[in-house]
This record gives C-alpha cells, sequence and structure tokens, in this order.
C-alpha cells in the first residue's frame, strides 16, 4: 500500500509532518517527510523522534540529495521501542529530526575512477539507495544480503545487470547464500572502492575476506548497525 501526498513546509527548524508510508514488506517501511532546506549528502544518517516521546533513534537517509521528500528506511523491530511507533504514525503527525551525521558516504577522490561495490545486510540498503540514486552515471555494483526476495527493498531502482541479491533462506535471487558465500566466490578488479553497511557480523566477516583478497582499510568504508 502506498500513501502519497504534497509535501508542507516545515513548521519549525527540526518538526516536521509525515507526508508519505510507503510500506515495502509486511514490517518494512518507508517514512516520508519535507525534505524543505534540509541539506545532507547521500550515505549520512538522521536521528529520529516522535513527538512527546523521550527516545531517538538514528536511520540511514533512503531518498537521493535531489528528491522533493526526506526518507528513511525502517524495520519494525518485533518487541520493539520505537520503530512500532514509527509503523503507527499517521499523516500529519510531528516528526523531529536532528542532523545529518556522519561521513559515510562515496570516495569523490576516487569517483571516476574506480568501480564502487556497495555491500549490504537487510536495510544497510538504505545510503546505497541514496547514493544510486544521487550519482547518474556511477560505476557501481550492489551485493544485498537478505532472507528472501521480498526483502529486496525496491530492487527496480538498481540497474538489473548491477545488482546481486543473495539470499539465505530461499533459492529465487541471484545468489543463493550469504553475502560472505557471494565475496569468496568473486574476483573484483584492484581498482574498486568497498562499501559496508549491515549488522556488524557481516561487515567484520566482509572485511577479513577482502582483506585475504588483498583489499587493505583504505579502500574500505564501514557504516556498522547495531
Amino acid at each position: 500500500m502506498t500513501i502519497d501526498m504534497k509535501p508542507e513546509v516545515q513548521l519549525d527548524t527540526n518538526y516536521y509532518k509525515v507526508v508519505g508510508m510507503r510500506n515495502l514488506t509486511e514490517h518494512t517501511f518507508v517514512l516520508s517527510l519535507p525534505k524543505s532546506r534540509f541539506k545532507f549528502e547521500a550515505g549520512q544518517h538522521v536521528s529520529l523522534s516522535i513527538s512527546g516521546d523521550y527516545q531517538s533513534r538514528e536511520y540511514s537517509i533512503y531518498s537521493a540529495e535531489n528528491e522533493e521528500n526526506l526518507e528513511v528506511l525502517v524495520k519494525e523491530v518485533d518487541g520493539g521501542y520505537f520503530s512500532p511507533k514509527l509503523k503507527h504514525l499517521k499523516l500529519g503527525d510531528m516528526v523531529e529530526v536532528h542532523g545529518p551525521f556522519g561521513k559515510f558516504g562515496l570516495d569523490e577522490k576516487r569517483k571516476e575512477s574506480h568501480k564502487h561495490v556497495f555491500i549490504a545486510s537487510g536495510t544497510g540498503i538504505a545510503p546505497f539507495h541514496s547514493i544510486v540514486k544521487s550519482n547518474a552515471g556511477l560505476d557501481y555494483h550492489l551485493i544485498h544480503g537478505v532472507r528472501y526476495v521480498g526483502e529486496g527493498y525496491e530492487k527496480e531502482s538498481y540497474d538489473a545487470d548491477r545488482l546481486t541479491l543473495c539470499t539465505s533462506r530461499d533459492k529465487t535471487g541471484d545468489f543463493n547464500g550469504r553475502v560472505t558465500d557471494y565475496l569468496k566466490k568473486t574476483n573484483f578488479d584492484k581498482n574498486t572502492c568497498f562499501y559496508l553497511c549491515g549488522n556488524s557480523d557481516m561487515i567484520f566477516d566482509s572485511m577479513e575476506i577482502l582483506s585475504d583478497k588483498g583489499f587493505g582499510r583504505e579502500n574500505i568504508t564501514v557504516e556498522v548497525y547495531f
């Protein structure tokens, strides 16, 4: 189900009205807020809190730099405190946004000279969605690790020949197995920059595999989801 409305102007420096909620799976959704004068670089994240609530959470920005709305990709955590509250927000509800934060993003000095390999698990794909949509013509390869094909969030957003969907619990993806299994079996050009985003186990295991293939930390940028 998709709910979409024209974005409204920002009422306060940090407060935004919810203008859209796009459900990608039963538990994963895209929250849309009016971008207004909010500026960020693809790969950065924001901190969100709900009006009247004392807690906040950090989410990578999902939307492109030049898009009309500011979007974040959220997975509702079973038994969690914050994500279910975001899931039940309605159009017009207020969300407080702080940021942007972080330096995770494209290596601009190597943008034209290198291939850019994005390695993600689950909702760790969010910053890569922003980077790809913000950089037309980029030479990239996105490797996304999920359990089932249905969790390949908006995979139609990427060039089909630049996306490898690794599915660990079904055989209908591009590769049956984990991201790390795919990395072990794949050779990469020396002029490659790697960007890793997702759970810590995937990241640390992937870094070890890439190290064994001769790629040092100068070739790898990391964003860890705990």
